[in-house]
């Protein structure tokens, strides 16, 4: 037997018709005839219910309703138009509702780049699959190829096939194909910058991108100060009204501190520092985002992270890999500059900053600073910073060339591939705290870590025999590959003895959440059509890190070559040594 409908359903699917209507007009009309739009829909509504006062009633409900509304969400809320309509679908919550990106399109210069192929792309269709990109988003790609609008979506699939985190969906990729435009030229080709000015105008009126636009400028740095020239003049940094235009920089920012300077002067007479992104992929990842809750949001670990209770830092970023065929950009850069002056002085000083008045980038940025600005370097270079280059060896089952052997490295170079500082943070809470920055490639497995050692009990009520295996505790917060955490404390070894040992307690992503951690480049560049400068290094801490380093280039190239480490080790004997002055040793990861 069938279900009947209730009497009423007619009556109140046509009330529901006329409300929906009135509302309508309502906006179309505009706040000038408000009042009268809302008497007719009360007049609607009277004319279905048989109530003879109903607009009065029904404006003075509607005005509760906005008031009880407001008092809710708290004082100092504005009311807001009084509707009789809520998207039932949305949970107030939804932490995901402010996360998606509004009406906007992404270009990439570099589009044929190894970066965008194997990162960029992926991130930008991941986006879209987990629904955090517009309908209408547009991707434009900016490179010298001959190539159409479906050649580079083809090869924008391909990257997707090859490299996406998530599942290939046809209907989605459908949805962001049709945004996609290539412009084929060089930097200095003012009709291809003319072309891609249309194409922008041509998106906003098929997309609706609504002239938002962010620039990834996936080149090397000598180019970036031709391309921000070139958006300037061609008027594609002059956003229209309600709009935003933002670039976004990738690494390295300068070579030394008057280098970087300069750069930020040539981007800044183009776009105003908060329109500018740099990009530093480490911020990107989880577990770099997690110190700020590891620190901040519990209890347990505040009171001890200071020098009362902290012997050292270690921060350890291992690469298992040569240089591959990037010799042209790696050979005069080398280890210190490419890792250590963005991504390991970042990790310090987010391990060391003092907590932020808030979650934002301006009090983000003024924490960093502080730390950063406090920085102190050893008075003997010599003892306390090594650098070196990885031998031929064997690594992984395969017999592997040194740096000197690699194919476009000069046999003379005195580039770094391995490089290991000693600094200092001279305040309150570090004063006396040393923290050992290390990396290097050709090392024995890939693994970035931060490890916050701490002293060791200042008595022991056990015998010397009991606590032997006994080391000091220690916070390990694994930044890659295996994201995640351990804590290393001792632990009585089950028996009839009293024998105590190390033990870890283990936290992974991967075991404890349900939804796996997204790329670092996806959490970066919805931050970017976001606005979110949270997870970007100003130019004030560009230009603090280059302080930090160039002192320590400057005494390396006048002193000399560098230290030979065999591949598939830990690095030059001297690292060793330089830790072991001070009485102690390299974690092995």
């Amino acid at each position: 037997m069938s279900e009947e409908l209730p009497a009423g359903a007619p009556q109140e699917t046509k009330a529901t018709k006329e409300a929906k209507e009135t509302r309508t007009a309502q906006e179309a009309a505009g706040p000038l005839h408000a009042e009268e739009a809302e008497e007719a829909r009360a007049a609607g509504a009277a004319k279905v219910s048989g109530r003879a006062k109903a607009p009065r009633s029904a404006k003075k409900s509607a005005t509760d309703r906005a008031a009880k509304g407001a008092k809710g969400k708290g004082e100092g809320v504005e009311p807001v138009a009084p509707l009789d309509w809520s998207n039932p679908l949305r949970d107030p919550q939804d932490r995901r509702l402010p996360r998606i990106a509004g009406p906007s399109g992404l270009v990439i210069f570099g589009v044929t780049g190894d970066l965008s192929r194997r990162k960029l792309m992926p991130a930008v269709y991941d986006l879209a699959n987990r629904g955090l990109l517009p309908p209408g988003f547009s991707l434009v790609g900016f490179a010298r190829r001959d190539w159409e609008d479906q050649d580079f979506a083809q090869v924008v699939h391909d990257a997707v096939k090859e490299h996406a985190r998530t599942p290939f969906r046809e209907e989605v990729w459908q949805q962001l194909s049709e945004g996609m435009r290539f412009i084929p030229g060089d930097f200095d080709d003012d009709n291809a910058f003319e072309q891609l000015r249309k194409a922008v105008e041509e998106l906003d009126a098929s997309r609706g991108t609504s002239g938002n636009y962010a620039f990834y400028l996936s080149v090397p740095p000598k180019f970036f100060p031709k391309v921000v020239q070139q958006l300037k003049k061609h008027g594609l940094t002059d956003a229209p009204d309600g709009s935003w235009r933002r670039a976004v920089i990738e690494k390295p920012f300068g070579h030394d501190l008057d280098s970087a300077r300069d750069l930020n002067a040539l981007v800044h007479e183009v776009f105003d520092p908060e329109q500018v992104f740099r990009i530093d992929h480490y911020l990107g990842k989880e577990t770099v985002q997690n110190i700020l809750a590891l620190r901040f949001a519990n209890q347990m670990y505040e009171p001890i992270w200071n020098r009362s209770y902290v012997d050292h830092v270690q921060i350890t970023m291992a690469e298992d890999i040569g240089i591959g065929g990037r010799a042209g950009y790696y050979d005069g850069i080398g280890a210190a500059r490419d890792v250590i002056q963005n991504h390991l002085l970042q990790l310090m000083a987010l391990t060391a900053m003092e907590e932020p008045a808030a979650f934002d980038a301006r009090s983000l940025l003024t924490e960093k600073l502080k730390v950063l600005r406090a920085v102190r370097l050893p008075d003997d270079l010599g003892e306390h910073t090594v650098r070196g280059q990885y031998a031929g060896g064997w690594q992984g089952g395969a017999q592997v060339p040194g740096y000197l052997e690699e194919e476009g490295i000069d046999p003379a170079s005195t580039t770094d591939t391995y490089a290991a500082i000693k600094l200092g943070i001279d305040n309150r809470r570090w004063a006396g705290v040393p923290f050992y920055l290390r990396t290097g490639k050709r090392l024995g497995r890939r693994v970035t870590e931060i490890a916050v050692v701490f002293q060791r009990a200042p008595h022991s009520p056990f015998d010397s025999t009991a606590t032997e295996e006994l080391g000091e505790n220690a916070i390990v917060i694994r930044v890659q590959p295996d994201e995640g955490m351990t804590v290393r404390f001792g632990s009585k070894v089950p028996g009839t003895s009293m024998e105590i040992r190390d033990v870890s307690m283990d936290f992974a992503y991967g075991e404890s959440f349900t939804e796996s951690s997204p790329e670092a480049y996806e959490r970066l560049i919805l931050d970017v059509l976001l606005g979110d400068a949270n997870l970007f290094p100003r130019h004030q801490e560009v230009e603090e890190s280059w302080r930090i380093l160039d002192p320590i280039e400057e005494y390396w190239a006048s002193h000399d070559k560098p230290a030979q480490y065999a591949s598939g080790g830990w690095g030059p004997r001297e690292a060793d040594e330089m830790l072991a002055r001070d009485g102690r040793s390299w974690r092995r990861p």
